[in-house]
């Protein structure tokens, strides 16, 4: 991932600080011990969670337009945990409510107070906050981040950590807190908690797939790459090493194909063809779980990571504000179909669609390294989007592009399917 940020100060910091590395797949599979045990009900207690937590200065972590905060979160390995957390404002009228959006972030990752800043830009509130435990600031590895004594579990994935209470692992952590992060945010006098969302990127979306059907409260949710059936994706491997039970047990408690179902909350789904975690199986499954309508932008090849790649993305932000301000909606696809070579689809919106495009490839195998192809699509007299299927095409979807320069996505078809 892309790492950014300020120069903070990095010294007098009065906590205890430790290094923690990013865990991006498995390390070694623990030994085995006895089974935790399984919940007996939800896996958290939203009552308490949608509660505001409390807060506790920061100092001396400082960024210009921002209010760095530490709130309390669940307790670990039976000691309090402290969140640290940037908080920021727009500029608006007195007395006037604001949206809001939770930032979650990815792997390697921590609480970017410039991607706070690109939302307040926007005209939201927006918090971020680190999800392992730790505190934005470098450690000499520029590759990690500082680790403070309250902190909680670090990330990713928490395979080391299968073994352990369920109250000490990490995703059950990093969902506790972003529940609390938003109980945060709509408490703020100036935060309109009827227009609050949440996005996230890699393994932030990962947990905004989970995020999405555990809080109630949300009024859309962007997971961006992230998804589950973690089994069926490049992290497959990663689960294979726990072994059959508890391989089955992380995919019981921890992936998001366990609490997809219940989504209710519109959902805008934002990935590559050619991502190395997220593959287009696993996310064609997993945005086909929620109760709720979604909408698709898959981009050939798109980058993974922060900064301008997974942030940037302007469907998100259209896509947030004709949720939570009436803006303009992206496109909706409203059918797809097939006959023989020829292939359409059907859709709706308020801005014209300037381009249609079929993405197209002739390679089986690993989807990481499918070549990707695309030729132009038509816009017909009869409202379809239709296009002509190469010879020996695999796999194809159609794009749609307005005249916002955003894109929306048919779901991908497979040859045989």
């Amino acid at each position: 991932m892309l790492s950014r940020l300020p120069h903070l100060l990095a010294c007098g910091l009065v906590l205890f600080l430790q290094s923690t590395p990013a865990l991006h797949a498995a390390d070694s599979p623990p030994a085995a011990k006895k089974a935790p045990s399984e919940p007996a009900g939800p896996m958290w207690d939203l009552a308490a969670l949608s509660q505001p937590p409390k807060t506790y200065p920061a100092e001396p972590l400082r960024a210009d337009g921002m209010k760095g905060v530490f709130f309390e979160g669940l307790p670990y390995q039976g000691k309090p945990t402290r969140v640290f957390a940037w908080i920021g404002l727009p500029a608006t009228e007195p007395g006037k409510k604001v949206p809001g959006i939770v930032l979650v972030h990815g792997g390697g990752g921590t609480a970017y107070e410039a991607w706070v800043r690109l939302w307040t830009g926007r005209g939201f509130a927006a918090i971020v906050f680190d999800n392992c435990g730790g505190i934005p600031v470098h450690t000499a590895d520029p590759k990690r981040w500082q680790h403070h004594d309250a902190g909680g579990p670090p990330g990713w994935g928490g395979w080391t950590q299968i073994d352990d209470p369920r109250e000490d692992q990490w995703t059950y952590h990093a969902v506790a807190d972003a529940l609390l992060a938003h109980s945060l945010l709509r408490s703020l006098p100036e935060v309109d908690p009827d227009r609050i969302g949440v996005t996230g990127i890699s393994w932030g979306g990962y947990l905004t797939s989970i995020i999405a059907g555990v809080d109630t409260r949300l009024k859309f949710a962007v997971p961006v790459y992230g998804c589950g059936f973690t089994n069926e994706h490049g992290f497959a491997h990663s689960v294979a090493d726990l072994g059959p039970e508890r391989g089955d047990r992380w995919m019981r408690w921890w992936d998001p194909s366990a609490y997809l179902p219940a989504a209710k909350v519109p959902m805008l789904w934002v990935n590559g063809t050619n991502d190395f975690a997220y593959t287009m199986n696993a996310w064609q499954k997993s945005y086909r779980l929620p109760q709720s309508a979604h909408t698709l932008c898959l981009r050939p090849r798109m980058p993974h990571g922060h900064g301008g790649a997974g942030e940037n993305p302007k469907e998100i932000q259209v896509f947030a504000e004709s949720i939570v301000n009436g803006g303009k909606p992206l496109a909706k696809i409203t059918g797809q179909g097939r006959d023989g070579r020829n292939v359409w689809a059907t859709f709706t919106g308020q801005q014209p669609i300037t381009k249609a495009e079929l993405e197209y490839t002739k390679d089986t195998g690993p989807w990481q390294k499918r070549l990707w192809e695309v030729i132009p699509a038509e816009v017909g007299a009869d409202g379809k989007v239709h296009a002509t299927l190469p010879e020996g095409t695999k796999v194809y979807y159609l794009n749609l592009t307005d005249d916002r320069d955003c894109v929306v996505s048919t779901e991908h078809e497979e040859e045989g399917s």
